[in-house]
């Protein structure tokens, strides 16, 4: 299910999902003081190779995004996690990435995981768009997605990840 999730109109989620995380981006990128309305927070954090299980996790209110992964070879590269909140808290947003576009470690697991909000359109790339570099998605075989989490499936994925996206609709109350 990378794709946007039966539970709401796809084509219409394909359409909002790319204009939602440009604002939420485009907010972040702006600066404090800059859009009251929205929240947004981003955090460098390093990503170890070594083979052990590490985590890294961003709160933004009742919502938060945590990365968890093991790696393999080469040194420690410099992540980003970028979480938000849309202006009328309907969304809730999580990008994990390498700003360098491509990563060169071994992924032998990951799992991105939300709580405060359900997944509504998830995606992992084998490489980000950076300089001259384009998005290349991941096959949808090689990672899965459910209402909270997105990881990768065993003996499907091929060890590449260098950027993770994720919108989740947060809870609301009806009148």
């Amino acid at each position: 299910m990378a794709a946007p999730s039966g539970r709401s109109g796809g084509r219409a989620w394909a359409a909002l999902v790319p204009a939602a995380l440009l604002c939420l981006a485009a907010r972040a990128a702006a600066g404090p003081g800059t859009a009251p309305e929205a929240a947004s927070s981003t955090a460098e954090f390093d990503v170890r190779p070594g083979g052990e299980v590490h985590s890294f996790s961003r709160s933004l209110g009742d919502y938060s995004c945590s990365f968890t992964y093991s790696a393999q070879g080469g040194t420690n590269e410099q992540w980003q996690m970028t979480v938000g909140v849309s202006e009328d808290s309907g969304l809730f947003s999580c990008s994990i990435w390498r700003p360098q576009g491509k990563s060169y470690l071994f992924f032998t697991q990951f799992k991105a995981e939300v709580k405060g909000a359900k997944i509504e359109h998830a995606m992992a790339y084998s490489q980000a768009a950076a300089g001259a570099l384009n998005d290349i998605p991941l096959k949808q075989e090689e990672f899965g997605v459910t209402e909270t989490t997105v990881s990768h499936r065993e003996g499907k994925f091929r060890f590449e990840l260098s950027k993770l996206m994720i919108v989740a609709k947060t809870p609301r109350d009806e009148l």
